[in-house]
């Protein structure tokens, strides 16, 4: 365990600000998917009728947001604010943030940054290794875009602790599922920055998620709150409709003039209410009003707006082939995600694509890996071109690595042993390989690099001590936000 002397922010348990989320179906209130999935927020009102015509039995239908509670509190506007690496001169951005980009099912390691030109056949396969910029470095062939960004980049080949499950889970937390499960688990890291820092513009919620529906569910999941409440989980847009996230039909002023009834309603109700449940909720609409009738947000999503260059750089990523149960290959989605930071954002989190190739390994790596290759040197270019790459994070991994020989149908299966993990940007030393395995791509045989180690550094680059930072969680028990410390080779 880290150190002693700790700080420490309060989580959302009894009692905890901004803590009390919203518990679908109670009467007034009505919300669909309350951890995210698409949601229409309606406020029902009672019989009396008003001169607008309006009946409290109607509803307002606030557009067709796709969120979790979090980023959406307006008890982010009282958090304490963590202390932050200085802004270096001439940054754009006036804060930090962090890309996390999920590659779900589980990439073949051994086929994206860890080749092993010299292992048996069964075991290299079909792809052959190329040189980057970086003297001494080798990738796929499927990445030439990223082989010229490789000093840029930061290449760990020896990351363990993954626990097996097909998940996004320890990506986004570092810990197991299971971790503290009777409190309510625990936080990502976009669910803790937004508890610690809060919004950088009460507009734009501090986390938000861009991970698509999937199938198989866990490969979706953007970053859950935990233990510290609803509140702080991820702010999910509704994908690439982005009328259904304006107010229709329903002038500001009459908007105004329901938010004072709902506030009027909620007064009477909070008298009966023992669970506390409306004061949540209050938190709540005030943030989604904010969002809402602003336009910063709205703008960051509709990417109709940029560059037709800066665009097609990024690419599309269609067509979407061996998708199956998992995530499509959106290059879109990294393009919101950098027009997302530079709106406000502190954590984005996506997937993209689906890596479970126990079968066709090759031929989706031949698909998966070019479009990856695109959008994500295009991402790289992107912020170094805005002044933002040094206080911009970007992680990109899966939940564990596959393994060295190949199956019968031309696939890897599940290896947990060990994995890989590009990183760029946020001020880190790149332009380095850390770690390496063996022969056969079978264990780290140099410098093992935990998961929750790479969390310590997305934490550390955001200005968080991991080692001396904690949260309380739900029953007033200081918590650490990992137990690792962060990769010194990249500090």
């Amino acid at each position: 365990m880290p150190a002693h002397g700790f700080r420490s922010i309060e989580g959302a348990g009894a009692g905890a600000e901004g803590g009390k989320g919203i518990q679908a179906g109670f009467s007034g209130v009505e919300s669909e998917d309350i951890q995210g999935g698409p949601t229409m927020l309606t406020i029902r009102g009672g019989q009396k009728r008003f001169c607008d015509g309006v009946s409290r039995r109607d509803f307002l239908a606030i557009g067709g947001l796709s969120f979790g509670m979090g980023g959406l509190s307006l008890g982010g506007l009282h958090r304490l604010e963590a202390a932050q690496a200085a802004v270096g001169a001439g940054s754009k951005l006036a804060h930090k943030s962090v890309i996390n980009i999920f590659l779900g099912g589980g990439p073949p390691h051994q086929d994206l940054w860890d080749l092993k030109p010299d292992a048996p056949s069964e075991v290299r396969g079909e792809f052959k290794p190329i040189g980057t910029n970086v003297p001494g470095i080798q990738i796929c062939e499927v990445f030439p875009r990223l082989a010229m960004r490789t000093d840029k980049c930061a290449i760990i080949r020896s990351i363990v602790g993954c626990d097996g499950a097909h998940a996004a889970f320890q990506t986004n937390t570092g810990w197991t599922e299971a971790s503290l499960r009777t409190l309510g688990g625990r936080p990502s890291l976009g669910a803790a920055i937004a508890k610690i820092q809060g919004p950088v513009d009460k507009a734009v919620p501090p986390f938000v998620g861009l991970a698509a529906k999937t199938q198989h569910g866990p490969w979706s999941d953007s970053g859950t709150a935990g233990f510290l409440g609803p509140a702080f989980g991820p702010f999910r847009p509704d994908g690439p409709d982005m009328a259904n996230m304006q107010l229709k039909d329903v002038s500001l002023e009459r908007l105004s003039d329901r938010r004072s009834l709902l506030s009027s309603v909620d007064k009477l109700r909070r008298d009966v209410d023992a669970s506390g449940t409306l004061n949540g909720m209050d938190a709540f609409e005030q943030r989604a009003f904010d969002v809402l009738t602003g336009s910063k947000l709205l703008d960051a999503l509709d990417i109709s707006k940029e560059d037709p260059a800066v665009r097609a750089a990024y690419g599309d990523g269609k067509p979407y082939q061996f998708q199956y149960d998992g995530a499509p290959t959106c290059n879109d989605h990294l393009l919101v995600a950098r027009r997302l930071v530079e709106a406000g954002v502190r954590v984005v989190s996506l997937s993209f694509g689906r890596w479970d190739s126990h079968g066709g390994n090759f031929a989706m790596v031949r698909d998966h890996g070019p479009k990856l290759d695109q959008a994500l040197s295009a991402l790289i270019d992107d912020l170094e071109s805005r002044g933002m790459l040094g206080d911009v994070s970007i992680v990109v991994w899966g939940e564990f690595g596959r393994t060295p020989k190949i199956n019968k149908d031309a696939g890897r299966d599940h290896w947990p042993q060990v994995s890989t993990a590009l990183l760029a940007g946020g001020g880190m030393r790149t332009g380095q390989v850390i770690g390496a395995t063996n022969r056969l791509g079978e264990h780290a045989t140099d410098r093992p690099v935990h998961v929750q180690e790479v969390l310590a550094t997305l934490y550390h680059n955001l200005g968080i001590d991991t080692q001396t930072f904690t949260v309380v969680d739900a029953t007033g028990r200081p918590q650490y936000l990992v137990d690792k410390p962060a990769i010194a080779e990249l500090l």
